[in-house]
């Protein structure tokens, strides 16, 4: 994206670094052309409100199922707007609530979520490349480190974890060969996974879009849906009444009448280097092109992109008072600063690198920090999100689960495997008000940076009592 075409998304330049614009995938690729609004009153036998993953893969798997149906995309924006088109490009395994699932429903519901988990990843490269979606898929697996004695003592008991939950594939490495997959600085363990692959999100949530449009879905941007009433999606063009109505909208959830202590939009943000030179790739290793992330309790995360950047992201202000959300994807300095220290902590040789842009997005976190879908035969509601940070595979999931269910209560086909998994009708109670709800997440951040600081000052094999007091105040075990 040109200057000037980034000053036009909200954008700006401070040191060399555009900040703001949505995201770097969007200057990588270019702003869409958004589709038509809503021009009145309309009817469908699906409307789903929200355009970005969960939304547009609903409507692919409804559609490539029951072409018949009349379904209709609503989106305020344009479909990637929101996390779809901001986050760090991780498709992998992890999914929000396994643990809790697994204590309220049994292991074997969890283990069935986890390899469902596990097969999604397989499946969106599927259909992207059915689809002929190029997103520069790179299936490396994702490698998670450890740089500190209670990170690593944390890293081996996640490793254990996972392995008890059928993850027979996953390996556990030492310093030496970790170092041999990608040279972290103090790296002295880790643990790989082949459930894992980098990619593009933007690419792959414009591609998406384009084939569901194909299958013959409406979609209509720059429509922002005010409240969903039961068989209808309210908008300031008009109101689209269907027998189901879906809502997909992740962190933006809470601007939507009733819903503001629904789902709690936690704010993450990145930076995206300029392009390593071929020397400094051969200095950091990461020929695999493995998804990065680490062991802390801020934790990062980060990829190789197709065009050897490292877009590299965490919390920065965790949230915003009143559930508020940002409009271009803007970032404090302070929070660049952050970014860019934990990039130079990780590789102390790119002290000098440019960062070319930095941005930020929301997520949503239930208070239970469980992912959830949800059909209500009585009102025709449904709904899919609360990933936690891991929704670009666990989208797709939940999605293929949503259209199960509303083919379920429709009649037109009858149980799946999906349907049963056992975050299906989970129900979880919402946040507290404000300023309650402010001060909590603030307080559990804050104490999270402070367990890590004192962990990596005190050398200890135990991890902080501080991060398993925030742990509990959060709801997060």
């Amino acid at each position: 994206m040109s200057s000037s075409a980034s000053t036009a998304a909200g954008g700006g330049r401070h040191g060399g670094t555009v900040n703001g614009g949505i995201s770097h995938w969007f200057a990588d690729d270019g702003l869409p052309a958004v589709r038509e609004p809503l021009t009145g009153d309309a009817s469908a036998d699906v409307v789903i409100v929200g355009g970005g993953y969960t939304g547009l893969w609903t409507a692919y798997y409804l559609k490539k199922a029951a072409p018949a149906l009349r379904i209709t995309v609503l989106e305020q924006k344009f479909c990637g707007y929101g996390a779809s088109g901001r986050n760090g490009g991780w498709l992998y395994n992890g999914v929000a609530g396994r643990d809790r699932y697994a204590r309220l429903h049994g292991r074997e519901a969890a283990v069935r979520l986890q390899r469902a988990m596990n097969d999604t990843v397989d499946e969106v490269i599927r259909v992207a490349a059915e689809e002929g979606i190029d997103a520069d898929l790179h299936k490396g697996g994702v490698l998670e480190v450890a740089r500190t004695p209670a990170q690593l003592a944390r890293l081996k008991d996640f490793h254990a974890h996972e392995l008890s939950y059928g993850e027979q594939d996953r390996e556990l490495y030492g310093a030496r060969e970790t170092a041999a997959r990608i040279r972290v600085a103090d790296a002295v363990g880790s643990t790989w996974t082949p459930h894992g692959a980098r990619l593009n999100p933007v690419k792959l949530v414009k591609g998406l879009a384009g084939a569901v449009a194909a299958l013959g879905v409406t979609i209509h941007e720059a429509t922002p849906v005010t409240e969903i009433r039961p068989r209808r999606a309210l908008t300031p063009y008009g109101t689209v009444s269907a027998p189901y109505v879906l809502r997909c909208t992740e962190g933006f959830t809470a601007s939507l009448k009733g819903q503001r202590r629904t789902w709690l939009p936690m704010n993450s943000s990145m930076i995206a280097t300029e392009p390593l030179t071929g020397a400094q790739w051969e200095e950091l290793g990461w020929d695999g092109r493995e998804a990065l992330g680490d062991m802390a309790h801020a934790y990062m995360y980060a990829q190789r992109t197709a065009d050897d950047r490292i877009a590299l992201g965490g919390r920065g202000i965790p949230y915003r008072f009143g559930s508020r959300t940002d409009n271009d994807g803007s970032t404090r300095p302070e929070t660049v600063r952050d970014l860019r220290d934990i990039l130079t902590g990780f590789f102390p040789s790119l002290a000098g690198v440019r960062i070319a842009h930095a941005w930020s997005g929301v997520l949503g976190v239930p208070r239970d920090w469980c992912a959830t879908v949800t059909l209500d035969p009585s009102r025709g509601l449904g709904w899919a999100g609360g990933y936690v940070g891991s929704g670009v595979a666990t989208a797709n999931l939940a999605a293929r689960t949503l259209a199960d269910l509303v083919r379920l209560d429709s009649g037109q086909a009858g149980p799946t495997e999906l349907t049963g998994l056992p975050w299906t009708g989970h129900k979880v109670r919402k946040w507290e008000p404000e300023p309650l709800r402010w001060l909590g997440v603030q307080g559990m951040y804050a104490t999270y940076r402070t367990a890590d600081r004192r962990e990596a000052l005190t050398h200890s094999a135990r991890s902080s009592r501080l991060a398993r007091v925030a742990d509990r105040v959060a709801g997060r075990h």
